[in-house]
């Protein structure tokens, strides 16, 4: 087994993600060839400087725009919204490979003898109006239900009828995401979006098991490197340790999957059979090392293990959305600061797109990186980058953030 030194597993997996050297991936085709490498990316509708895909699209995509996104997902329909590691957004290839879920999403329907009627007729409305929202869906009163996206709640509550019926219905696959208008989500037909060989495509996978097997795989590609061990990455897959162990080994002996040391590390890491070039190229140092200055998004791919980030990187990294003010270290909603092959420090910017101004509102850099001019004018031209994006057009210091 090849051991390699902590400093070569960040660059290996920099360069996995195209965070490191000069970009490779380009406008809205390099947007959706990022998703489709990453598998999926993760959706959070939180929007303080950015939502947390837009995040990680322009941290990647040389001129990513907010409404390349959109596009992707609600014109040229390559994209969709659906869960994967929680709600996520993921291309639309990957479709069949989800018909499990699907028919189990259907099976959990079922349970709830009140909706079958309810799904007819909310198809039917959909058919003959088009989209709809639960505000806009002409179905009244409430049902007992909870979504197939808890399974393991064997409870039932009262939900409002029109948002249970949709919400259903698109778990089961027959409505997609038509468009959102901020937080709200309309629905239409999924027959009139996606192709038809798409839709009747059997699953690749001929088991669960197979279907495990290509998720941890997937997962793995993700991140870049990953451990079999509890972790972030794999949520959103329904398996024991025991079965993440046994798809490891089955990914092992198959050879879809290689296993390195990395010097410090005592568990092995692992990658992808087709990386293992690109690990050759970073151990040869045949790669572009330009250095490059990007914020992470609080659910970026790289960060989902985040104890695998502070073995490798040593930066402790905690999203703090969901700590209570008072217990809070650094703030509500704080990126990541990468700086070349380093995670160096955290930033807190907030998007006040009324009055067209980002707000750098604290910007926190580890111990013993010097704040040099070369750095505040690289995160300058980061800052005006972000603040673009939110529709903002001009940034502001506050003034523990200036430089």
């Amino acid at each position: 087994m090849r051991t390699i030194s902590k400093s070569e597993a960040a660059r290996f997996i920099l360069s996995r993600q195209g965070l490191l050297g000069k970009h490779i991936y380009l406008g809205k085709e390099g947007a959706c060839s990022f998703v489709k490498r990453a598998g999926c990316i993760q959706f959070d509708p939180v929007d303080v400087c950015g939502k947390n895909a837009e995040l990680t699209l322009l941290s990647r995509v040389r001129g990513f725009s907010r409404e390349m996104l959109s596009d992707l997902l609600y014109h040229d329909r390559l994209l969709v919204d659906y869960p994967d590691k929680e709600l996520s957004i993921w291309h639309r290839d990957d479709w069949p490979y989800f018909s499990g879920y699907r028919e189990k999403s259907r099976l959990h329907g079922a349970t709830f003898p009140e909706l079958e009627e309810l799904e007819e007729e909310a198809v039917e409305y959909i058919r003959a109006h088009g989209p709809v929202s639960s505000d806009t869906l002409p179905i009244e009163g409430e049902v007992f239900w909870h979504s197939s996206m808890h399974w393991s709640g064997n409870w039932h509550r009262k939900s409002p009828a029109a948002r249970s019926v949709l919400e259903q219905l698109y778990t089961d696959g027959t409505l997609l995401i038509h468009h959102k208008s901020g937080t709200r989500k309309f629905y239409d037909l999924a027959e009139r979006y996606l192709p038809e060989e798409l839709l009747s495509s059997g699953n690749p996978c001929q088991d669960a098991f197979s279907f495990r097997l290509w998720r941890i795989r997937r997962r793995i590609g993700a991140v870049g490197l990953l451990w079999n061990r509890r972790s972030d990455a794999f949520l959103g897959i329904d398996m024991t340790a025991s079965e993440r162990s046994d798809g490891f080994h089955a990914l092992l002996q198959g050879g879809q999957i290689h296993e390195v040391l990395v010097d410090g590390i005592r568990e092995p890491l692992y990658l992808l059979a087709e990386d293992l070039p690109l690990l050759e190229q970073v151990l040869e140092g045949d790669i572009d090392r330009t250095p490059r200055l990007e914020f992470l998004a609080p659910l970026d791919p790289m960060l989902w293990d985040r104890k695998l980030v502070e073995a490798i990187w040593g930066f402790h990294y905690s999203w703090e959305i969901y700590v209570p003010q008072e217990k809070r270290r650094y703030g509500y909603y704080v990126l990541p600061l990468l700086h070349g092959e380093r995670l160096c420090g955290r930033v807190e910017a907030v998007a006040e797109r009324k009055r067209g101004a980002l707000v750098v509102r604290h910007v926190w850099l580890e111990d013993g990186v010097r704040r040099t001019k070369k750095l505040e004018t690289a995160m300058d031209r980061a800052f005006r980058r972000l603040a673009a994006m939110n529709g903002c057009g001009g940034v502001e210091y506050l003034e523990q953030a200036s430089p």
